[in-house]
């Protein structure tokens, strides 16, 4: 494994928000939502997360995660992707999303 200086590390902006809206989208090449994510003084940015294996668009509605902000923008289709959210593959291949253990403000840095 290659490994990263402590200032490459800090160049990654982790940030915690609140998903807001989720719509489907059946243009994605593998099934994937479309996300609203709410980061506070960030404002709200948009994703395409391929979670639809563990989640429901209902138990993704006011749920915090844990994103990338600061990569550059990404065109998938007809749809622009603003930051990249977290997760781990389990076993079977589906994404669990990275979360917090509690409630924080929404743009919420990892330090």
């Amino acid at each position: 494994m290659e490994q990263i200086s402590w200032a490459d590390f800090e160049k990654v902006d982790l940030r915690v928000g609140t998903i807001m809206e989720v719509y489907d989208f059946p243009e994605a090449h593998k099934p994937a939502y479309q996300l609203c994510i709410d980061f506070g003084e960030l404002g709200v940015k948009r994703s395409s997360a391929q979670i639809m294996g563990l989640y429901t668009k209902e138990e993704l509605i006011n749920r915090q995660i844990i994103a990338v902000v600061n990569f550059p923008k990404k065109q998938i289709g007809k749809f622009l992707s603003e930051c990249l959210v977290t997760g781990f593959e389990d076993k079977n291949g589906d994404i669990v999303l990275s979360t917090v253990e509690r409630r924080l403000p929404n743009g919420a840095k990892l330090k």
